[in-house]
């Protein structure tokens, strides 16, 4: 059997988008809840660096530790330049409302459309950034990999696919939102895609070759 590679992220659908992206390494990719790692309450301040990077390398390490396995985990999110960057960091909690991903998703992008409201196009620019870091073993020194992609905010939410601002991204390079793309197309391009696919051909040429 391969080696396990574990995934540290409980978001549903960062886990759906990372097995696809990720399905021809050589690893046996495993989440949290596959080895048995339930949720603690000290994973709630994981997240509280003022960086992706801080974020993201928090993250894999308290994972790393806890499985003993090779460990990734990301910090991503959204930046909206004309608003110095927010939500940036706190894209997951822009909203600060607690429920289901899909409500937590519905706030957010609610609350973004009411702070764009009426704003031209040329402040509507934005990118989606992703920093992941990922580690050997728990005493490793963390590698770092970072993908990112620019566009510009709809007026209103268009498509049904994907999750978190996915509906109001419109992708410079596809011409419609990450909610409008096939998954497929969004991976293609999209900033953890991007991400994902240099720890990916890192993993290639360091571990297998």
């Amino acid at each position: 059997m391969t080696a396990p590679f574990l995934i540290a992220t409980r978001s549903p659908g960062k886990r759906k988008e990372i097995v696809q992206i990720l399905r021809d390494i050589p690893y046996r990719l495993v989440f949290p809840e596959d080895v048995g790692l339930v949720e603690r309450a000290e994973e709630a301040g994981l997240e509280t660096a003022d960086s992706f990077e801080g974020n993201a390398r928090r993250k894999a390490e308290y994972f790393a530790r806890l499985s003993g396995v090779p460990t990734a985990a990301d910090d991503s999110g959204l930046e909206v330049f004309s608003l110095g960057g927010q939500p940036g960091v706190r894209s997951h909690r822009f909203a600060i409302v607690s429920g289901p991903p899909d409500q937590q998703d519905a706030a957010n992008n609610a609350e973004l459309l009411r702070r764009l409201a009426g704003a031209p196009a040329p402040r509507r620019r934005a990118r989606y950034r992703c920093v992941i870091a990922y580690f050997s073993r728990p005493d490793a020194i963390p590698m770092t990999f970072e993908g990112t992609c620019l566009g510009s905010i709809a007026q209103a939410p268009r498509g049904g696919g994907g999750f978190g601002y996915d509906p109001l991204f419109v992708s410079d390079d596809l011409g419609k939102t990450f909610g409008e793309a096939t998954p497929e197309e969004k991976h293609a391009v999209s900033h953890r895609g991007r991400a994902f696919r240099a720890l990916a051909q890192w993993l290639q040429t360091h571990l297998t070759g």
